[in-house]
């Protein structure tokens, strides 16, 4: 008997594991929002981590973070670095891309509680007298990720954030 469910649970963990091998090696999160301001306004938000703290979904979630800004002020080069609770973890972005005003790309590292390097990518399209605001993440899906992918996806991790910070970024750049 004893054997019999051993045997058992061994299967179900071999054919769980073969499944989440199977799942896709990368992924990628996406939301969208329209804003009530030029795209050169929303712009300036998004390429300034200076500005991050106004509208980013996980700066309440820890008072106590440390922040520490450096490279350049803004645009291309500008990094900012977080530490702080369990909630927000600890990580680092860089702005590696821009295309004024329609286009910041940031390199994010996150170190804990897991290590994982991602791309994320703010697009703004100019839409009826507003702008469209896009804001994607991408990165690679490595075993463990495959794994909790099965029971958790990436989507259904960030995409409420994702959306919390867009309504964010809508309120402060329609003031």
């Amino acid at each position: 008997m004893l054997k019999t469910i051993g045997l058992v649970i061994a299967a179900a963990v071999a054919a769980l594991l073969g499944f989440a091998a199977t799942r896709p090696d990368s992924f990628e999160v996406q939301r969208r929002t329209s804003i009530q301001a030029p795209p050169d306004k929303v712009f300036a938000l998004l390429d300034d981590f200076h500005r991050f703290p106004e509208w980013s979904p996980w700066e309440k979630l820890d008072p106590g973070m440390t922040r520490t800004h450096g490279g350049s002020p803004r645009g291309v080069g500008a990094t900012y670095e977080w530490s702080g609770n369990d909630q927000v973890g600890a990580g680092r972005m860089e702005i590696t891309g821009v295309q004024a005003p329609a286009q910041v790309t940031v390199k994010l590292d996150f170190l804990r509680p897991f290590e994982s390097r991602n791309t994320t990518v703010y697009t703004l399209r100019p839409k009826g007298g507003g702008t469209e605001v896009t804001w994607s993440m991408s990165g690679p899906m490595p075993f463990v990720s495959k794994l909790m992918s099965v029971f958790v996806s990436m989507d259904a991790m960030i995409g409420k954030d994702f959306e919390a910070g867009l309504a964010n970024l809508k309120a402060l750049a329609e003031k």
